[in-house]
């Protein structure tokens, strides 16, 4: 974990995996800033070896779950990007629902900037049009 771009949202728990077996997580984390959807990195106490956690639907709903006893309000997280996974680490991909819970533990929505710029110009452009019909006035009484 790197304390200067990471977000701890968990400490350590267990949680049921569709065998029924207990999977010890050491936290559950997310970058402190991006661009609207959110990787949640879940890293695992174990090597998961060849099981396919990462996949496991109903280890993930756990996770969920334990989310939601820590204040997310939401449907369940997402299978993340194959690419992305490792052998002690699940990463999952959270729901647009996700943002709200993220933003209350720090997390900043980088594309939020962008729609303030797109709220400048639209406040901006009735004065812009008001000031044109002006000149295009003065031009024709020319």
């Amino acid at each position: 974990m790197n304390n200067d771009t990471d977000i701890q949202l968990s400490g350590p728990f267990s949680a049921k995996d569709s065998s029924g077996n207990a999977r010890e997580i050491s936290m559950i984390r997310i970058f402190d800033e991006g661009y609207g959807t959110i990787d949640v990195y879940v890293d695992m106490k174990h090597k998961m070896g060849d099981d396919p956690l990462p996949e496991d639907t109903v280890l993930i709903h756990n996770i969920t779950v334990h989310l939601h006893s820590l204040g997310y309000v939401g449907p369940d997280l997402l299978v993340g990007d194959v690419a992305l996974q490792d052998d002690k680490l699940i990463v999952l991909e959270a729901p647009e629902a996700f943002n709200v819970f993220a933003e209350s533990r720090g997390w900043k929505d980088l594309s939020s900037e962008f729609d303030e710029d797109e709220d400048d110009i639209e406040a901006a452009a009735p004065a812009a049009t008001a000031q044109l019909d002006a000149l295009m006035r003065k031009f024709k009484s020319t």
